[in-house]
């Protein structure tokens, strides 16, 4: 460490030699450090620390390293989770990261629905759930011109996005949007259960009217409890750090449910099925 201190701030103020007796080490010692080959281990180093940044800037910067690591292990490339923080830290690269979760002011009683959903994610996420829950949320995605709004529904049985929409402002309307492309490519049964926060855009009458001529049911997380829509809260993290971040609002719009976070839940398009696209219908009416 020494002898890589002396390299790195030798100068014609600082001469060698002065520094050698400093940090009480030998100029002999030091030009034979010098000279010593690369190790082994340096070298590859190196190379991780050149693919560390490839991905790193691919993410556009949201990747840290958990996420780094598994895209190298699975391009094929052996390395370990430790090596790839430790190089992370010495190349300076660090994740973007979101803004903290804050409550808001909550909305009259009276248009707040009761939580049917109850966490219960697990019991949500199989093949004969589909389309039987699906969760909502909007987040705000900063561009060079404003902020972009995104409200996205998830399939919570396939994890998938099935409708969205963005755009410059949070309204009724916006989230509207998104449910109706919902409907249109799903065509879920009845009893759907729509899930959501306790956001302006979904304690709206219009929102609510609309869930229920669908012939499905609201249920509405509790107050400044984000886990309990944990599903698509994570979705929304990943959408607030992904590549349409910085671009102008007419494209990031275009692009939103397409960035590089979006794809880990199977968007390719405007609108997205499962795998399965046909409804499992309800035999049985579900216990939310």
């Amino acid at each position: 460490m020494r002898y890589a201190f002396i390299a790195a701030h030798t100068s014609r103020v600082w001469p060698v030699e002065d520094l050698c007796v400093a940090l009480e080490v030998s100029r002999s010692g030091y030009y034979a450090w010098r000279r010593r080959p690369e190790s082994a281990r340096r070298a590859r180093d190196a190379e991780l620390a050149a693919l560390v940044h490839t991905v790193h800037a691919m993410s556009d910067r949201s990747y840290g390293s958990p996420r780094i690591y598994r895209e190298l292990v699975a391009t094929g490339t052996p390395c370990g989770r430790h090596r790839v923080a430790r190089l992370m830290r010495e190349e300076g690269l660090r994740a973007k990261q979101g803004r903290r979760f804050r409550a808001r002011a909550s909305a009259p009683p009276a248009a707040l629905a009761p939580n049917r959903l109850a966490r219960r994610f697990h019991r949500a996420r199989t093949a004969a759930a589909l389309d039987r829950a699906w969760a909502a949320d909007a987040t705000a995605i900063p561009t060079r011109e404003g902020w972009l709004h995104l409200i996205a529904v998830l399939d919570l049985g396939s994890r998938r996005v099935v409708g969205w929409a963005a755009g410059p402002d949070l309204t009724e309307a916006l989230a509207c949007r998104a449910l109706r492309a919902a409907l249109a490519a799903r065509h879920p049964p009845l009893g759907l259960l729509v899930h959501t926060d306790q956001g302006s855009p979904f304690v709206s009458r219009g929102f609510s009217r609309l869930v229920q001529d669908a012939g499905g049911v609201m249920s509405m997380s509790r107050r400044g409890n984000c886990w309990d829509n944990a599903v698509v809260e994570s979705f929304s993290t990943r959408s607030r750090t992904s590549g349409v971040s910085g671009c102008p609002i007419a494209l990031s719009a275009r692009r939103a449910p397409i960035s590089s976070s979006s794809s880990r839940y199977g968007t390719t398009g405007a609108v997205v099925t499962p795998r399965s696209t046909t409804s499992v219908p309800l035999h049985t009416k579900p216990s939310w």
